[in-house]
């Protein structure tokens, strides 16, 4: 029988460790500030933002939410951002993707200060979490939220056989080093891996992050395994769906996320616990 992973629930269980980690870090004279910079006017992309800013201010957070327009150039944003990095009231800064064709997102991540990098995606800190250094760092909040996930449902990684569909920096290759890692054996597919659907059901743990709509169903999945659906597409219909078909999976996964309620709101939690892990850092810089 599959087992929904309830992502709301472990993400309350982070949630009310940060409201005491942020309760603690107030009391000392320290509020965990974020800021989050959206450019332009992309729906799905405010409705994100407005959902982490709600959650910080509940959590006693300092939160800021900077709206540009979609002009907004290179050297605009760029001056946006080095201000944020001398601003101390500030500890975590995200730039909302996607941005506008003017807009160069590497320029931009490089031009975070990596003290306040809160998604983790300086190539300092990819490197750290591909050599797996140990030490004090942020990793990008999806694949580590999805960790935690794991961890709370009791899927230990080591000896088993993970695959990874989509490569981004933002979830697939981060997602990859953390189950290698993890003492995972990993495989890395995307859309030019021939016989996907094959490669998919070898997994014990199979996460998929395409953005294509029921791209996996039941027929691709090992009987038992550990399914874990970043994807957020909708339907012919307008319905928010995931990459996988939750329905046919239904009695041959072990464990499923559903979408929603799965890794969403890991994520948004998983933001906010680096955001004040990066507070909590501030005064003790490697």
């Amino acid at each position: 029988m599959t087992k929904t992973i309830d992502g709301k629930a472990v993400a309350k269980k982070v949630n009310d460790a940060t409201q005491v980690a942020v309760s603690e870090l107030v009391a000392q004279g320290i509020q965990p500030g974020i800021v989050v910079i959206i450019v332009g006017e992309d729906p799905a992309s405010k409705i994100y933002v407005r959902n982490k800013n709600r959650k910080a201010e509940k959590l006693g957070m300092h939160s800021v939410v900077r709206q540009l327009p979609d002009t907004t150039t290179q050297a605009e944003l760029l001056a946006i951002i080095e201000a944020y990095n001398a601003d101390d009231s500030i500890h975590g800064i995200l730039v909302q993707s996607p941005l506008p064709k003017q807009i160069n997102e590497p320029l931009v991540t490089m031009a975070i200060d990596p003290h306040k990098d809160v998604d983790g995606f300086h190539p300092a800190y990819v490197g750290k979490l591909v050599t797996n250094y140990p030490g004090h760092y942020p990793v990008a909040n999806t694949p580590r939220g999805i960790m935690t996930m794991l961890k709370e449902y009791g899927v230990d990684p080591a000896g088993k056989t993970a695959v990874v569909i989509g490569r981004s920096t933002i979830v697939g290759k981060p997602m990859a080093a953390l189950l290698t890692n993890a003492n995972a054996t990993v495989t890395i597919a995307h859309s030019r891996t021939k016989d996907l659907k094959a490669v998919a059901k070898t997994a014990d743990i199979l996460v998929v992050a395409t953005g294509i709509a029921h791209l996996i169903t039941g027929d691709d999945i090992k009987p038992g395994a550990t399914v874990i659906d970043v994807g957020m597409d909708r339907d012919e219909h307008g319905k928010l769906v995931g990459d996988v078909d939750f329905e046919s999976a239904q009695g041959v996964a072990g464990l499923i996320t559903p979408v929603p309620g799965g890794v969403g709101p890991m994520t948004i939690a998983t933001l906010m616990q680096t955001t004040v892990e990066l507070a909590k850092w501030s005064d003790k810089r490697e």
